[in-house]
C-alpha cells in the first residue's frame, strides 16, 4: 500500500522559490509509477501541474507553471520534488502529490486527478 507525505510548503513573497517534497513508502520494486503534483485553490477544481515517470522519460507540465516549476525524483530515497521558482500570488493553493502504478510512461491523462489512486495529505503554499 503506497503512502505519500508532502512537505516544504509555506509562505513566500512573489518572485520567490519553494521546493516541495513528497516522500513515498510502500512502493513495489517490481512496478513503475506515474508521479504527479496537483494543486487546489479555494473554490477551484484540483489542477494537475506536473508529472513524471519513475522509469524516466518525458515530464509533463501545465501551461500555468511551464518554465517556472520543475518536477524531479530521487528513486533511491523514494522521494519526488517540485521546485517552484518565480512564484506568483495565483500559485497560492494546497499542493498534493499523487501516484499511480503504470507499465508505460505517464500518458495524456496525466493531469486528471481521477487517473491516480494514491494521494498525499497536501501542503499549503501561500504567495503574497
Amino acid at each position: 500500500h503506497v503512502q505519500l507525505v508532502e512537505s516544504g510548503g509555506g509562505s513566500v513573497q512573489a518572485g520567490g522559490s519553494l521546493r516541495l517534497s513528497c516522500a513515498a513508502s510502500g512502493y513495489s520494486y517490481r512496478r513503475n509509477y506515474c508521479l504527479a503534483w496537483f494543486r487546489q485553490a479555494p473554490g477551484k477544481e484540483r489542477e494537475g501541474i506536473a508529472a513524471a515517470y519513475t522509469d524516466g522519460g518525458s515530464t509533463h507540465y501545465a501551461d500555468s507553471v511551464k518554465g517556472r516549476f520543475a518536477i524531479s525524483q530521487d528513486n533511491a530515497k523514494e522521494t519526488m520534488y517540485l521546485q517552484m521558482n518565480s512564484l506568483k500570488p495565483e500559485d497560492t493553493a494546497m499542493y498534493y502529490c499523487a501516484a499511480e502504478t503504470s507499465a508505460v510512461p505517464c500518458d495524456v491523462s496525466w493531469y486528471r486527478s481521477i487517473a491516480y489512486t494514491y494521494w498525499g495529505q497536501g501542503t499549503q503554499v501561500t504567495v503574497s
